[in-house]
């Protein structure tokens, strides 16, 4: 049994409130004194649900593209000291045979519950907003090719990146969806139209809004708009201060709501590493002052932020009282992303659910556990 100052359950606060996991779930939340002494007492602390990352490459030092065992073993222990105990690998694009190797190389570590899926980001994305990723492999989609990379899967990718601009992207959209992958709409030239297009066929993602896509213009509002305005959909912000201003995030929490935004780290190999020459891909970039660009383009590649990070950014900037401001950033940082996945095991702390909690102080991340068991922290 835990007990805190404050516990984030079920999309509200409760004060004091206090915990109870069995066989590394949750058994019992509850509001007030805890009926006995606790076996953990954070004190003056916030327990809020484990962080769940949709979208991020790798970070400490580890990547997930190349799909070595001791780089994601890194990359995972990394964001779980920094809060995020469900990741996501996200794969840059690369070439068919390539892309299928990785996959096969991941779908191990998503069985054995190291990682709670595969997200490919491309190859079917624009060369016009392409960001970091390599041109040279771009490509429409080809259903033989996804057909292929679902079979090698085996289940483990849960959501791809496509620009619905692309020759044959809606017909691959819907046969994603019927095919219970999530789907995203990103890296993208898409006009308003075509992105509602996209959305009609079953896209329910915006890859972290605004960045690597046609921007809002009053003419021609593009998939900015279309993505906000439609209930459905889930919009990603990198929330770093670096891919969003705040301002921006604040403005878009109060316009549609944190139950419809997921923070993402968008994290490469260099979070959490010193500036330097890194690779992101087939591509080099350069960090410098902690922001990771294309060596050859300037392009953002990533970011180094951790969902740590992201969580005390929010809690500092956005505006409203403390415990609205807790459930949203909550919501934002674990409920959303999980339910939008349809991870229903984690992303809350309410009976049943994995036992997965972050003790904060002052916004920041103090402890983790995963599984009620202790994750060791920077």
């Amino acid at each position: 049994m835990i007990g805190a100052a404050a516990l984030v359950s079920g999309g509200r606060v409760l004060r004091p409130g206090w915990l109870r996991a069995r066989g590394g779930r949750v058994g019992e939340a509850a509001e007030g004194p805890p009926p006995r002494t606790p076996d953990l007492d954070f004190g003056d602390a916030a327990v809020v649900p484990g962080f769940v990352d949709m979208h991020v490459h790798g970070g400490g030092g580890g990547t997930y593209t190349t799909g070595e065992t001791d780089e994601i073993l890194r990359a995972v222990a990394f964001h779980r000291r920094h809060g995020t105990t469900t990741t996501v690998a996200s794969l840059v694009s690369a070439g068919p045979d390539a892309l299928l190797r990785q996959v096969r190389a991941l779908r191990e570590p998503v069985a054995e519950g190291l990682l709670a899926g595969i997200h490919l980001e491309g190859p079917w994305i624009s060369h016009g907003r392409c960001g970091a990723h390599d041109p040279s492999v771009l490509r429409d989609p080809d259903q033989a090719e996804i057909a292929r990379l679902l079979e090698a899967g085996e289940g483990s990718i849960i959501m791809v990146t496509v620009a619905p601009e692309l020759y044959g992207a809606l017909e691959a959209i819907t046969a994603l969806t019927v095919a219970g992958v999530v789907v995203a709409v990103g890296h993208t030239d898409a006009t308003y139209e075509q992105a509602r297009a996209a959305i009609a066929a079953g896209a329910r993602v915006g890859t972290h809004l605004f960045n690597a896509m046609r921007p809002l213009h009053h003419r021609e509002p593009g998939p900015v708009l279309a993505l906000l305005e439609d209930e459905r959909v889930t919009v990603e912000l990198v929330g770093d201060g670096v891919h969003v201003h705040d301002g921006l995030v604040a403005h878009v929490a109060a316009d549609i709501g944190p139950r419809r935004i997921a923070l993402v780290t968008d994290a490469m190999v260099a979070a959490g590493m010193a500036d330097g020459a890194y690779r992101l891909g087939s591509l080099d970039v350069q960090v410098t002052d902690g922001i990771a660009r294309v060596g050859a383009t300037g392009a953002i590649a990533g970011s180094t932020a951790t969902m740590a990070s992201l969580f005390e950014r929010a809690v500092r900037r956005l505006p409203g009282p403390v415990d609205e401001v807790l459930v949203a950033v909550t919501d934002m940082t674990s409920s959303t992303p999980a339910r939008t996945l349809g991870l229903d095991d984690v992303g809350d702390l309410v009976p049943g659910r994995q036992a997965d909690w972050v003790v904060v102080r002052d916004g920041r991340v103090r402890e983790v556990y995963r599984r009620a068991q202790p994750v060791g922290t920077d």
